[in-house]
This record gives structure tokens, sequence and C-alpha cells, in this order.
């Protein structure tokens, strides 16, 4: 009998500005998956590209919905966590996994919270160092090349590095507690971009690339958590499932520059998400 799989995605709501849940909720439930939302905090706008942002914690919330869904028995067959509103929520998703993680459950954490060298404004230091012990809990951490150097107290050394610099950040991440780690906005061709991974029950460190467009786009890395994710989730391997999310992530940066749509709004993921499905094999399902 098929059984649908359920995802607990715990990230904030940007209500204009595509990224966070409005992103890995379609997809996620595209890819097949009933999602589950646990939102930790809720803003007007993404805090790229927009100023005077509301922000409304949702940090007393986050433990009432979780005693909730126990008492209901709700199974999840992944967790996944990205922005958190507050570092009391560090301790709470912490609980949280805890509490619905089983054998069979696969636990990503996206430590959403710095790009180019910088925190996002609502980050502190101390939250991010915080942020480490999310990554201690999970089978896979997806964090970019800034995140990586503030989970490990290192500094940025933004666009200047080598192949074994990489492969020697990926291990030392992974001797946070993960067993797998994605590292996103890797590079060694100006004309590419991409992602490093590195599997320590095999020691194995695999690369995915594909063609880089100038420009920022908001939105990308849960564009890429997440549908890397939804390749885990649908049984393909990790170097599989980057590559996926590697080619997905630049059809939405295609479509947004085809289509002249204004960058800070994010990518365009919803007209891509037929290409998403055919990729992932379930056209015909």
């Amino acid at each position: 009998m098929y059984k649908q799989k359920r995802v607990a995605a715990i990230h904030d709501i940007s209500c204009v500005g595509r990224c966070s849940l409005t992103v890995a909720l379609p997809i996620l439930s595209a890819a097949g998956f009933d999602t589950s939302v646990l939102p930790t905090a809720i803003l007007s706008t993404h805090t790229g590209g927009f100023e005077g942002f509301t922000y409304r914690d949702l940090t007393n919330d986050i433990r009432p919905i979780s005693n909730h869904w126990q008492s209901l028995n709700v199974k999840f067959d992944a967790l996944y966590s990205g922005f958190l509103g507050s570092y009391e929520q560090i301790d709470l998703v912490a609980d949280f996994f805890d509490t619905f993680r089983s054998n069979d459950t696969v636990v990503m954490v996206d430590p959403v919270m710095a790009d180019n060298g910088v925190l996002y404004s609502i980050y502190s230091p101390e939250m991010a160092k915080g942020m480490t012990k999310l990554c201690a809990k999970a089978d896979i951490i997806v964090p970019n090349l800034t995140e990586a150097a503030f989970l490990l107290d290192e500094g940025y050394i933004g666009e200047s590095y080598s192949q074994e610099y990489i492969e020697t950040l990926l291990k030392k991440l992974a001797a946070l507690g993960a067993k797998q780690v994605v590292l996103t906005g890797v590079s060694f061709e100006k004309d590419k971009l991409g992602a490093a991974a590195f599997n320590s029950d095999t020691g194995k460190v695999s690369y995915a690339f594909n063609d880089r467009i100038d420009g920022y786009f908001h939105g990308t890395g849960d564009v890429f958590s997440s549908t890397l994710l939804s390749g885990l989730l649908n049984d393909f391997p990790l170097e599989e499932a980057i590559q996926i999310a590697v080619n997905y992530t630049l059809k939405c940066i295609r479509l947004t520059e085809k289509l002249g749509q204004e960058k800070r709004y994010g990518v365009c993921f919803e007209k891509a998400l037929p290409y998403l499905i055919q990729q992932l094999g379930l056209i015909n399902e």
C-alpha cells in the first residue's frame, strides 16, 4: 500500500517575496509530500531588497503547536528547518527534533542566517553560534559559504578559495555532527556555479555544477534546499539529488530573467515546477 511521506517544514513566512515557507511548501507538495508547516516568524516582506518590513516573532507558538501534534500522534518522514525567529527557537526546534524523530526520519537543517559575508539583520553572532546545536542533531546540513564560516567561527574568505579548502571545510562542518554536508554557492570556474557535498559514512566528496547567471536572486537557497530534500525523499542518492537541485534552481533563475521579473520578489519557481516533477520521475504517476 502506498504511504505518502510527510514533512515538517520549520521556516518563517515572508508575506511578499518568494522564500522560506512560500517556497518550501509548494516545492515539497509538488514533489509528492504531505507538508506540515511550523512558522517561526511572520514578516511583511523578506529582508532582502525591501525596507520597513514588519516582523512578528512566533517563538511562543512553537511549543503549543508541537504539543498538539504530539497529542495527535503525528508522524514525520522528514524534519526540515530553515530561518529561525529568535535565539530561544534553537532549543525549541532541537526539542522538536527529539520529539518527532524516529529511526527512519530525515532531519535536514538549512542554517539560514547569512550571505555575502554578513549576517542577516535579524540575526546576532550569538544566534549564529547557537545554530551549531541544531546542526549537531541533523542528518544533513545545507549552509552557504558565509554560513559555514559563522558555524565554524572562521573568517569569510569570499571567492578566493581552492578545491582543497572546500573539501577541508566540508569535513570541518561534518565534525559538527551531521553525516552529510552540502555546501552551496561553490564555484571553481567563473561561468559555473553549484554545490559540494561530503558523506562522512563513505568519505566521498562530490560536486554538482551548472551555468552561472550573473546577479543576485533572492530565495534561491530555499529553492535549492527544498528541491534537495525532495530528491532525497524520492530515493535519489545524494549526488543525484544535488544535481537535480542545482539544475532546478538554474531553471527558475532563467525563467525569471526570461519573463523580466523584478529580482527582489524572488525567482519564478512556479512555472518551473513541471520541470522539477519531470526530473524527479513523477510525471507519469
